[in-house]
């Protein structure tokens, strides 16, 4: 086969559940790697599993990939709508004696299962029913639909260069006669996954290292066909936080989670590309950096372990970056949730508060203040909205009700304030905060006022 100089990645889930950052972080590669080559991405389904894969599945995965901008070029394809091309290659590769029919019965090869464990071997297929020269096959059954197996070579070894892990060489004499396809004829998973890589011209498989024991076997299929295999990297496990493999039994969200929690796709891909790449000491990077550093050479072999903590972080540093204008709008959603409906000050209010904020979640939280009413946290009125300090409040709304509404006349009114009453600034400034925003701890609050409207401001002095 002539190797495509075109780069061709996929991206390859079983919809059989929601999909989580390990599974994601399984697309974000392949995707990476043919945008940063000029290359193709493809979206493959594997939906063979009737009794597990939903449509509801492949929306969230499609779902979570559209929020993350993972966009693939073709698909997605769907292996349910491919049963007739496997079985016109399953028919060439009978026909080429590279496949036969089984007709042991499951019972038999349980029992041979377990003579093979207690005689402490590796349990496998012994080859009963494949034909060799000279050999006499049994009777064959009535009644008895075979699977199909695949011949797999005996003796010499599979050799690939893996791109992750380095040369990896698995002996013929260690793999059995891969079962590909079932007794109703339906094509297995070994098999069609190379059918497909072969069609869809694959150059670059790039999945995760659970899949190593079964590309010896993939690769045996393709020399079978005539084919060339691509090339393989076997990305190490994402581990969760507390060291176990990431997984919805271990309690991982999905994407779309981390989405409705108000976490950036940029910050997102960032955190993930991290987990298990790296580019010298870069932590924090956009999008078009990670695109343009991005190659295979700096996979690597360890497993990675999430933290969530690390995300936030990393989340947090993204928000501070954003354009004003991009995090108004991106904060929109979650300010529908807590009924808020904005108007031209949100561009600045976002301006004002991002640096404080490590989703967009918290970030809404503060935006309300200023349209909602506020709630004082009570141990911060308590300690700081005395009955010392409200004869100054009295005095600030009194000047803050007459002056100019912009940051130099309420800054001025402030001090004229603090001079009046001999207060320091934290004296008074901490207790308008408690009651304008619901807490003492905000941003500048000659700021804050003048995002509030006078209005909103009197009431709350005149509510001390």
């Amino acid at each position: 086969m002539t190797t495509p100089t075109r780069t061709r990645t996929r991206f390859a889930p079983s919809p059989t559940g929601f999909i989580h950052l390990g599974n994601i972080r399984s697309a974000l590669y392949p995707w990476a790697f043919a945008r940063a080559t000029g290359g193709d991405f493809i979206l493959r389904i594997e939906d063979t599993d009737l009794d597990r894969s939903t449509q509801a599945s492949v929306d969230v995965i499609i779902e979570g990939m559209t929020w993350l901008g993972l966009d693939h070029d073709e698909g997605p394809f769907y292996q349910m709508q491919r049963m007739d091309r496997y079985k016109a290659v399953l028919a060439d590769l009978i026909a080429s004696g590279h496949v036969y029919p089984c007709y042991t019965s499951v019972a038999e090869l349980e029992a041979l299962r377990e003579r093979q464990m207690a005689n402490k071997e590796k349990p496998r297929y012994n080859g009963t029913w494949r034909p060799e020269p000279g050999k006499t096959l049994p009777t064959i059954p009535e009644g008895v639909k075979p699977v199909l197996r695949f011949k797999n070579p005996i003796g010499g070894v599979v050799v690939w260069d893996d791109k992750v892990k380095g040369r990896i060489e698995i002996s013929n004499d260690e793999l059995d006669d891969l079962v590909i396809a079932r007794p109703d004829g339906t094509p297995t998973y070994n098999f069609c996954v190379v059918v497909d890589d072969i069609d869809m011209a694959i150059t670059h498989v790039i999945r995760g290292d659970d899949h190593v024991n079964n590309t010896p076997r993939q690769i045996n299929i393709f020399k079978a066909l005539g084919k060339e295999p691509p090339v393989y990297a076997h990305l190490p496990t994402v581990l969760n936080e507390q060291g176990e493999k990431m997984s919805k039994r271990n309690g991982a969200k999905a994407v779309t989670a981390y989405r409705d929690e108000g976490y950036l796709p940029d910050a997102m891909v960032n955190y993930l590309a991290r987990l298990g790449w790296s580019h010298g000491d870069d932590e924090i990077f956009s999008r078009a950096q990670f695109l343009e550093w991005f190659n295979l050479d700096h996979l690597g072999r360890s497993a990675a372990q999430f933290d969530e903590a690390k995300l936030k972080w990393v989340n947090a540093q993204h928000l501070k970056a954003t354009d004003d204008a991009e995090l108004a709008e991106r904060v929109q959603p979650f300010l529908v949730k807590l009924c808020v409906v904005a108007d031209e000050r949100l561009v600045n209010i976002c301006g004002l508060f991002k640096d404080r904020c490590d989703t967009l979640v918290v970030l809404a939280q503060w935006i309300s203040a200023f349209y909602l009413d506020v709630v004082p946290n009570p141990e911060e009125r308590a300690q700081h909205v005395t009955d010392a300090v409200k004869p100054a409040l009295a005095v600030l709304a009194d000047k803050l009700s007459r002056c100019d509404w912009d940051k130099a006349a309420i800054a001025a009114a402030i001090k004229e304030t603090l001079a009046e009453t001999g207060l320091k600034m934290p004296q008074l400034a901490m207790p308008v905060r408690v009651l304008v925003m619901g807490t003492a701890q905000t941003p500048s609050l000659d700021a804050v006022l003048f995002l509030s409207h006078r209005e909103k401001i009197m009431a709350c002095l005149k509510n001390a």
